[in-house]
Order: structure tokens, then sequence, then C-alpha cells
């Protein structure tokens, strides 16, 4: 009778393995496309606080797209989700970030990031490393989106432009921030 009920049991198990897979497989194509969608809304927002930015991500090899969401008090954090998008290949890289900093800053905004690469080679690098250290003074008011700010201080990114929008919040301050950004391994 064990046997009986251990074979049927792996029966049930193999025919829905593959519906479980499929599942998974919708579920990842739609997170896909929620991030698409979210980094074509911020492109159009970029787009509508500076023409000049089309023409830009239009001649880049290509560019990064992220919304994230920070809280600072002293100690700061953010953290979101976006895409790398390959001009050449017609190719997206799906990625998170995160960043950690510490200095005089107080603050909470939801912001989206835009990334212009300069070269093949800085797109390729930010996609497989991903990772740089910088510092310096951030100050920024959201009022549905109207201003784009180049980055202040150091670039995060080399060989590219990196210009920042927030949507709501205020932050204001200096600090050393570290950012890491890193293909999501879930929807890559």
């Amino acid at each position: 009778m064990k046997i009986r009920e251990l074979l049927l049991s792996l029966a049930v198990l193999l025919f829905l393995a593959p519906g479980i897979a499929i599942g998974a497989d919708a579920d990842k194509a739609k997170k896909q496309a929620e991030i698409r969608k979210a980094a074509n809304t911020a492109l159009d927002r970029f787009y509508k606080a500076d023409s000049k930015l089309r023409g830009a991500v239009a001649k880049a090899p290509g560019y990064a797209v992220f919304t994230t969401y920070g809280l600072s008090f002293i100690i700061g954090g953010a953290g979101g989700s976006g895409l790398a998008h390959d001009n050449r290949a017609g190719s997206d890289a799906f990625m998170k970030m995160a960043q950690a900093s510490a200095g005089l800053q107080i603050g909470a905004a939801q912001s989206e990031t835009l990334i212009v690469f300069k070269s093949a080679k800085a797109l390729s690098s930010f996609v497989s490393k991903g990772w740089e250290f910088g510092g310096g003074a951030v100050a920024g008011a959201g009022a549905g989106g109207k201003d784009v700010s180049a980055s202040a201080g150091e670039n995060l990114v080399a060989e590219a432009l990196y210009y920042t929008l927030t949507k709501n919040g205020l932050q204001a301050g200096g600090a050393v921030a570290g950012t890491k950004f890193w293909k999501d391994a879930d929807l890559n």
C-alpha cells in the first residue's frame, strides 16, 4: 500500500512540475515587462525635462535606467531596480541597485537615474562588474520631476553621463556613498 501511495505521489509531482515551471516563467516575464514599462516611463520623464537627452540616448552604445527609493538621516540607504539596454544588440540586462551613505544628509526620495554610456566597453563593464565608489554633495526636491541634474561629485560610472530626476521627496546634504549595480539573477 505504501509503495502505491508513493508512486501516486511521484506521478502527481511529475505531472505538476511542468506547470510550476511555466508559472515561474510567466512571473519572470511579468516582472520584466513591469521593469521595461517603468524604464520607458522614466525615459519619457527625462526627455520631457531635457529634450537633448533623447538624442544622446539614441546615439549612445547603451544606457541604464533605474527607479530608486531612499531614506537618509546621517546614515542613508537606497535601492531599486532597472535595466541596462544595449542599443546595438537591442538587448536588456535586468539589474538591481543598492546604495549606502554616511555624512551630513537628511531626506527621503523616490528618484530615477539615467546613465548614458559613452562606449560599449563602459556598458559591458557596468553590466558585468557594476561597482563604483563616489562622494559628493546632493540636493534635490521633487515636485513632479521637472528638473534633470547631472550628478554632483564623482560620476558613479566611468565613461558615462549620469543623470537623476527626483520624483517625490527631498534630499539635502553631503555624503560619502557606495553604490552597487548588479544583474538580477532571477530576471536574466
